[in-house]
């Protein structure tokens, strides 16, 4: 086997996903038969979805349907359209969305959608006709009380409006509670728009406490300026005056030592499509914000970019995975040895799916909350999630990582138990 070939391969997320369940089964001493079950999906749906496009013709579109594990709810799981979208991948973020979910400790369990396609090349009344058509694919098995999708990279509240209104077409009436991350006039949550961030900095607020770090001034740079990135790096500066020095997307990062101005950068971004170029900035690539000398490190893209070649360059006390899958095991050990504190991926960034939570439950009794109530409730969640994972931590002397898939695994596991599966 090649070098290339080999590290290919350990980056398959889904491999990753199963071996960071392998070492949880082990630390806990998990009964072989539901570890089994758990290292697979319960169910998955592949579909192909014609489309018309704009000129006339027709395109064909791979989409996938992944529903890991439902036994402490009915599942739960974005939508993404990717161009770069693989089953694997699915497969992975439905699982760590079945862990997510379980460690903050709401009902629901995992799944996760994708699509294959380059939405940037494509037309709003084309995006508009492919998610009606994915959403004709899997109607039959998503539902209030069987699978909820919800919006992920390339999606977003308009695509989920679309997408719940295909379903009322079909099933009839107006059940929005199919459909989470809806705009605010078709039953969306109030602190929807930046829950993922601001659950991640709850988490934050703790973890400063742990590692003796004044959030005050701290400097913070981030990988990925999408939805959690941009709102990671404005809730870091409103809410506790950090210092934003870098931040990057997929065309490239920027730096300055004095601070950016979040806001200022997002319009930017807007304007031209990159932060790149940003007025008073310099230029640096999306694997050097990775090692900067900074207090807070948030990766905010995509899986596996922190790996075993580039974590001894890791110099931030805190990493706070706002994107899914960010380190691989590999990583994880390096950093943990290092003294990098991890808020793992689906402790970090659970916020999101806690107010999709709060969103399908004030769906189901058609009242809504205001966005304090929302903020409220998701601190309480997030900061007692936080304490759960920091306990086990200690209590087995694991990492944090291993120490959430501790907490989860053992909560879907007794729920499985308690419904005879095994």
């Amino acid at each position: 086997m090649t070098k290339e070939k080999k590290k290919k391969e350990t980056l398959n997320p889904f491999e990753i996903a199963q071996r960071q369940l392998d070492v949880c089964a082990e630390i806990i001493d998990l009964e072989p038969n539901i570890h089994a079950m758990l290292r697979v999906p319960m169910r998955e749906f592949h579909l192909s979805l014609s489309v018309r496009m704009d000129d006339g013709s027709a395109k064909i579109f791979r989409g996938f349907r992944v529903q890991y594990n439902d036994a402490r709810g009915p599942t739960k799981g974005g939508i993404r359209f990717h161009p770069e979208e693989t089953i694997d991948t699915v497969r992975a973020l439905a699982a760590w969305m079945t862990w997510k979910c379980a460690v903050v400790d709401i009902p629901l369990g995992g799944a996760k959608g994708g699509v294959i396609c380059n939405p940037k090349k494509m037309s709003q009344s084309e995006i508009e006709r492919l998610s009606r058509a994915y959403i004709g694919g899997i109607s039959q098995v998503i539902g209030p009380d069987k699978d909820i999708p919800a919006p992920d990279v390339y999606t977003n509240p308009q695509i989920m409006a679309w997408m719940m209104d295909e379903y009322a077409k079909i099933v009839g009436g107006n059940p929005f509670g199919v459909i989470t991350g809806k705009p605010l006039s078709l039953g969306g949550s109030a602190g929807r728009g930046d829950a993922t961030a601001r659950g991640g900095w709850y988490t934050m607020r703790e973890a400063a406490k742990q590692c003796n770090l004044k959030l005050e001034n701290a400097t913070v740079a981030i990988q990925g300026y999408g939805n959690a990135g941009y709102y990671a790096a404005l809730l870091g500066k409103t809410l506790f005056g950090c210092k934003i020095v870098a931040v990057s997307d997929t065309k490239g990062g920027i730096i300055n030592k004095t601070g950016l101005d979040p806001q200022a950068v997002y319009e930017h971004k807007v304007q031209t499509g990159s932060v790149v170029n940003f007025s008073g900035s310099e230029s640096i690539s999306n694997q050097e914000i990775l090692e900067l000398p900074v207090d807070i490190l948030w990766p905010a893209a995509l899986e596996s970019v922190i790996t075993e070649e580039n974590a001894p360059g890791v110099k931030a006390k805190i990493v706070a995975e706002a994107a899914n899958g960010p380190t691989t095991p590999e990583a994880d050990e390096i950093l943990y040895k290092n003294g990098v504190h991890v808020i793992p991926d689906f402790l970090c960034n659970a916020g999101g799916v806690t107010v999709s939570y709060f969103e399908m439950v004030q769906n189901m009794y058609m009242y809504y909350w205001d966005e304090d109530d929302v903020h409220r409730q998701l601190d309480k969640k997030m900061t007692a999630a936080y304490h759960s994972v920091l306990n086990c931590s200690r209590k087995y002397e694991i990492n944090m990582r291993q120490a959430a898939y501790v907490v989860a695994v053992q909560r879907v596991a007794e729920a499985m138990r308690l419904r005879g599966w095994v």
